[in-house]
């Protein structure tokens, strides 16, 4: 994960851009911000659109199943 702050933001929020979702124009990306009780989710190409928010514990069982496919 590199940690790339979008401009702009209207958020108190800190949004990290993954290093892993690009198609090579750098526009094709997922941001998450984490916070003591959830980690955040959105799509950089609409930062004004919609979240999805996921419990700490639930975020970490999806990354190890994300990094088994």
């Amino acid at each position: 994960m590199i940690h790339k702050p979008s401009a702009g933001e209207a958020t108190e929020l800190e949004w990290c851009r993954s290093s892993y979702s690009s198609s090579g124009d750098g526009n094709d990306c997922v941001e998450v911000a984490t916070t003591p009780g959830a980690v955040h989710v959105r799509d950089s190409k609409s930062v004004p659109g919609p979240q999805v928010g996921f419990a700490p514990t639930a975020w970490v069982t999806f990354l190890a199943y994300a990094s088994r496919r």
